[in-house]
């Protein structure tokens, strides 16, 4: 894990992979919970008799935005700043679903601070280049540009 006092403290791994996360298992579980969220039941994500007929490798797959939300979740183990009042999900930039997520994968996420600007309020706004992996996949589940703002 990349442990830094300041955000500030960042700005040398500018253009640098800030690591790789463990493996988490995206579960039939966790597809339903976050279809209840949201509303979101859409067969493909829901139904696991007819995905098992209907989907390419018989099973459900997760929706593009709960592989987005889990970004938090893996990004956890990465990186972190110690000395900060508070952290602030600024956004998202080119957010792409390039594969589908079947229920039981293993997925990961790979990072890399593309920038860090300092905003007002003794605050800098880091930007993360994002790719969510599938073991045993040829093509990434997401790539997105992520915005945090981390103030000291």
């Amino acid at each position: 894990m990349l442990v830094v006092e300041r955000a500030a403290d960042l700005a040398d791994y500018v253009g640098k992979s800030v690591g790789v996360s463990d493996w988490i298992t995206v579960d039939q579980k966790m597809i339903d919970t976050f279809a209840e969220a949201t509303g979101d039941h859409q067969w493909i994500h829901v139904d696991v008799e007819r995905a098992k007929r209907e989907m390419p490798g018989g099973r459900t797959i997760a929706h593009g935005y709960l592989t987005l939300s889990l970004l938090p979740r893996l990004a956890a183990g990465l990186w972190n700043v110690r000395q900060r009042s508070r952290g602030l999900n600024y956004g998202s930039n080119k957010i792409r679903f390039t594969a589908p997520v079947p229920a039981g994968s293993r997925i990961r996420l790979q990072q890399t601070l593309v920038s860090l600007e300092p905003v007002e309020g003794n605050g800098h706004r880091l930007t993360m280049a994002s790719t969510v992996e599938i073991e045993g996949g040829t093509r990434p589940a997401l790539v997105a540009e992520v915005l945090t703002v981390i103030y000291d």
